[in-house]
């Protein structure tokens, strides 16, 4: 059986929407509340997407935007108010079309992994909300990306269910 990367391996990729995890964020147990999970993920996410070349701001700048598809999130220890989190991205590949990238959620305070999700993300024309082929040098910076997480010394695991069309 593959197991999941440890702390320290994740912590070899960029760390992205650091932050404590606020009161707000807490459900009735005195832990995050799933549901903020995936919200701080895709924060993460997002400013990862920033140094590929797709600014937050992409669809009043350029008319284009990132939709997701698909989420497959798995769950291994819960954070609780006041812990430290951090975002971690690793890129899987992509299509004319779309992205396939694993998104980690760390627990910076008891170095480990808290969740681990996985995601399709289509680019999208954003007025028209169809999906488009990726812009040439946003492509090149993807597989760029992609190739520099496919060297790392580490195999994500993988739900099987997510999948490039």
């Amino acid at each position: 059986m593959t197991t999941q990367p440890s702390y320290a391996e994740l912590t070899a990729l960029p760390a992205y929407a650091q932050q404590p995890v606020p009161t707000p964020f807490e459900d009735l147990n005195g832990y995050l509340n799933v549901r903020h999970y995936l919200g701080i993920g895709s924060e993460g996410l997002d400013e990862s997407l920033e140094e590929v070349g797709i600014p937050w701001n992409w669809p009043v700048k350029e008319g284009r935007a990132c939709l997701s598809a698909e989420h497959h999130i798995r769950y291994f220890h819960g954070l609780r108010t006041g812990d430290t989190m951090s975002v971690r991205v690793r890129l899987l590949g992509r299509s004319d079309r779309a992205i396939h990238a694993i998104v980690y959620v760390l627990d910076e305070t008891h170095e480990r992994v808290a969740c681990a999700f996985e995601e399709i993300i289509l680019h999208v024309l954003a007025e028209e909300r169809r999906t488009d082929v990726w812009p040439d040098d946003i492509a090149a910076a993807l597989d760029a990306r992609i190739a520099e997480h496919a060297a790392l010394p580490w195999q994500p695991v993988l739900s099987g269910a997510l999948a490039l069309r």
